[in-house]
């Protein structure tokens, strides 16, 4: 007989902040969460000079949830967890968000764009045809009309003028929109189970991680230029209001997530769950 494989126990360190954690008010927690928040933005403001570095940062952190997800379909062959509809609507913006980009952005910029549909494309032929029979159609049951209508109309309304073409400015403005709403099929899809299996959690995790460091950006660079944005804002550039709106409302989003994905890492859980909101 072989050894018995021990089960990896969380450090005592470890566990005892996840109690302290645990034992504090909501008014606590919500004031612990804004410190690490502001801490987090005050070391990327001090060691980040260039900010297209957070930019190429975030593409890693959302390259790393792609890697996660072939890894999880590639060996556990199973999409079950996943939502079909979040990888839908990620290759939707990342297929018109490359249009306008041409010629604009640089050349690595688009390539990652490039790179990251390759690959989302991939994950949504995995679930719709080789790992169909574990797909949990049941509870992945948001409508997609839900995000692209109300995307489609803000971004007739704040796409930036005077820098594309009409057709070029509204695509731009609808990917960034449905950009920040993608994963709302999938945390619905997660409050609908009520628990999350290991590797789609870190798939989520990542996910948040990329959309903080997309938020940072913005904050740093609202301080870097002493809020010139803000007054461009006012001079009828709606679209940079809308950029920083979406930011925040992705960051939003995801935060609840990810506070119970640290939790449930401390209590050593290998199998995350959630109340019953997310």
């Amino acid at each position: 007989m072989g050894k018995e494989k021990k089960m990896v126990e969380t450090p005592e360190a470890v566990r005892k902040i996840g109690r302290w954690v645990r034992n504090t008010s909501v008014r606590e927690k919500v004031g612990l969460g804004a410190v690490v928040a502001v801490v987090s933005l005050i070391l990327l403001k001090l060691f980040v000079k260039n900010h297209a570095h957070f930019y190429i940062a975030a593409q890693f952190a959302h390259a790393a949830s792609i890697l996660i997800l072939v890894f999880k379909l590639s060996f556990s062959k199973t999409c079950a967890g996943l939502s079909l509809k979040s990888q839908e609507l990620t290759a939707i913006h990342l297929a018109l968000g490359i249009l306008p980009s041409v010629g604009v952005r640089g050349f690595l910029f688009v390539a990652l764009d490039v790179v990251s549909l390759v690959a989302t494309l991939w994950v949504i032929y995995m679930i719709r045809f080789k790992l169909k029979s574990t797909y949990t159609k049941n509870l992945d049951n948001m409508p997609l009309y839900y995000v692209l209508v109300p995307c489609a109309i803000v971004s007739l309304i704040a796409h930036p003028r005077g820098y594309f073409n009409f057709v070029a400015s509204w695509i731009w403005a609808f990917c960034m929109a449905v950009e920040a709403v993608a994963v709302l099929p999938q945390l619905r899809l997660i409050q609908n189970a009520e628990m999350v299996e290991p590797f789609t959690a870190h798939y989520v995790f990542a996910l948040g991680i990329e959309r903080f460091l997309g938020c940072a950006n913005w904050i740093i660079k609202l301080i870097d230029t002493r809020g010139a944005h803000l007054f461009l804002i006012g001079q009828g550039h709606i679209w940079l209001l809308l950029a920083l709106v979406c930011e925040v409302v992705q960051t939003f989003i995801l935060a609840d997530f990810c506070y119970y994905y640290v939790k449930s890492v401390m209590e050593g859980q290998s199998v995350m769950r959630l109340p019953s909101f997310v």
